[in-house]
């Protein structure tokens, strides 16, 4: 019989479901999962096609894999996807809690509701996934939730209030629930990144993207199979006296 914190199964047997998996990070997780076989669950809301491409290319390393479309902030909708998953006995063993929005602007220009939908998809959204797919995980007494956060809930931004806010909410969050879980062989962790070659930088003009460069003391942007390898190393079985961290691959910028 496992102890808390082992699985019965081989990781390639293993089901992972990654928010937000056709976005450049989260395409990278995808595809590092399934680079060992395991089944890819890529979660995304609009981009039906970018979720494609990631499938394709999983599909190409030897994994199952499906996609399916949710709203983060949508309790029925993502129970729906749960039905669903467990309809086809893929239920997440992992649950990375990758979704995310950003937001750029000074706190007196934030409108309620920018401040609402923030909050709601980076935050909130990463509540109701932990608390639909974690039951699962503590039934069978093994489990990993693994939440992508930001430097910026560790130090916050200028200029990104509502979004560091969200994001240290989900590092307080990850905390919390790693306390609540770990009796039962889940473990709860983040990662927060700092700057990432993702289209989220696509706002930033180049000589803008050289000064950020000159403050990382790499010397560089990360890229998105580094924090895919991070994510995938919290999720390991032997990962599992892990639990309760916030990780953040950041080149020295936030010590």
């Amino acid at each position: 019989m496992a102890l808390p914190g082992e699985s019965s199964k081989p990781i390639g047997e293993m089901t992972v479901l990654i928010t937000g998996g056709s976005g450049g990070i989260g395409g990278a997780i995808a595809e590092r999962f399934a680079s060992v076989g395991m089944n890819i669950v890529i979660h995304y809301m609009h981009s039906h096609e970018a979720a494609n491409d990631v499938a394709r290319r999983c599909l190409a390393l030897g994994a199952k894999v499906m996609t399916v479309a949710a709203d983060m902030k949508d309790r029925s909708q993502l129970l729906r996807m749960a039905e669903r998953l467990e309809s086809i006995g893929m239920l997440p063993d992992i649950l990375v809690n990758n979704a995310g929005k950003a937001h750029y602007g000074m706190l007196a220009d934030v409108t309620e509701e920018e401040w609402d939908e923030v909050m709601a998809v980076n935050l909130k959204g990463t509540f109701l996934c932990s608390q639909i797919f974690m039951p699962y995980m503590i039934s069978q007494r093994y489990g990993r939730i693994i939440n992508v956060s930001s430097v910026w809930g560790i130090s916050g931004a200028s200029c990104e209030v509502a979004y560091s806010a969200s994001k240290g909410g989900v590092n307080a969050f990850t905390k919390a629930l790693a306390k609540e879980l770990a009796p039962s062989g889940v473990t709860v962790n983040a990662v927060a990144p700092g700057a990432v070659n993702t289209a989220m930088l696509n706002n930033l003009q180049e000589d803008e993207l050289r000064m950020l460069e000159d403050e990382i003391p790499a010397g560089r942007l990360a890229s998105p199979e580094e924090v895919a390898s991070l994510v995938y190393f919290l999720a390991l079985p032997e990962s599992g006296y892990i639990t309760g961290q916030v990780i953040s691959p950041n080149g020295g910028w936030i010590t």
